[in-house]
């Protein structure tokens, strides 16, 4: 066979949003970063006030304190660059950066899709089985539950980011898009990437972000339980008591798979464009769902916020 003559890559540069203008990019800039600095806050506010409010300290509100830990992380790996990519003319990423990064962007995606899981099971259970609450959902069985979806989440990235990156990377290092992700950086390989795909995709319809099946139907299993155990409920003020326990939770799961779930159900563009949009949402726009619906649909953390602020709550 003849020797074919490729310049291995050391870097990767992205493409991000350079088909816009400048004035474009640099709205888009501050739109992001006002997001970005949002999400901080107030998944700092919820961490916060679940921290000093007693009455929180429950399983519901600890899984809701790992995910915003979990959701900072997720947006401090992809959104401070996404950023410095709006505003630099060039913007490389040396390969083990790039294999960092996309490690983080899964562990923390995939922690993601199963703490709002948990989440599910927890409103299940205080619904369907509230005798056995205490005893289903003590103490140690929320530590193993959050510990067990780390551990996905670690597992996931560690297997995809060794696949991606034992890829020959030649020549070609432009990244159409603005951060790395498995996609975009399977293109870029010099090698037959078949398999690999064909690994990927079932592992994407497992559990990758932004539509994870298994979590999603894990979900969807809890809520049709939950809402079969509701219709049971005599009383129209304990079914409406009932569905207000599970609102918050899932106006978030409906926002966050609803949307994304859509818009990739449609049929496969070539518009990289169009899907570095639709990457946005559940990158920077998503993670500031978790601690808004919390806030503004859940009356404990809105109580718990007032009295913080030193206003009594509203009866």
């Amino acid at each position: 066979m003849p020797q074919l003559n490729f310049t291995a890559v050391t870097e990767f540069t992205f493409e991000g949003f350079f088909i816009f203008g400048w004035h474009h990019r640099l709205i888009l800039f501050v739109v992001f970063l006002v997001l970005y600095l949002l999400t901080l806050a107030s998944n700092a506010v919820i961490l916060t006030i679940i921290h000093l409010n007693c009455h929180l300290h429950t399983p519901m509100y600890l899984f809701l304190s790992v995910l915003s830990i979990s959701e900072t992380c997720y947006t401090v790996a992809i959104i401070p660059r996404m950023l410095s990519c709006l505003l630099s003319p060039q913007q490389t990423i040396s390969i083990p950066d790039c294999a960092t990064q996309l490690f983080f962007y899964l562990t923390f995606g995939v922690n993601n899709c199963f703490l709002l899981t948990a989440m599910g099971y927890d409103h299940y259970v205080a619904i369907c089985n509230p005798l056995c609450y205490s005893v289903v959902m003590g103490k140690k069985a929320c530590i193993y539950l959050a510990s067990g979806y780390w551990s996905i989440g670690l597992s996931t990235a560690i297997i995809q980011v060794s696949s991606v990156f034992s890829l020959p990377f030649c020549d070609a290092n432009v990244i159409s898009h603005f951060f790395c992700d498995i996609r975009p950086l399977m293109k870029l390989a010099c090698a037959d990437t078949s398999i690999k795909e064909f690994i990927t995709l079932l592992i994407s319809l497992c559990v990758l972000p932004p539509r994870p099946a298994l979590p999603m139907l894990l979900i969807f299993i809890s809520y049709v339980l939950i809402v079969t155990n509701i219709l049971k409920i005599a009383s129209a003020e304990g079914r409406k008591k009932a569905f207000a326990t599970c609102a918050s939770h899932l106006t978030v799961v409906i926002v966050r798979y609803g949307c994304t779930s859509f818009i990739y159900l449609k049929p496969k563009s070539q518009n990289s464009l169009q899907d570095r949009l639709i990457s946005v949402t559940y990158t920077a726009i998503t993670p500031l769902l978790n601690p808004v619906v919390y806030s503004l649909r859940n009356k404990e953390v809105k109580s718990a916020l007032l009295r913080a602020l030193g206003r009594k709550p509203l009866s």
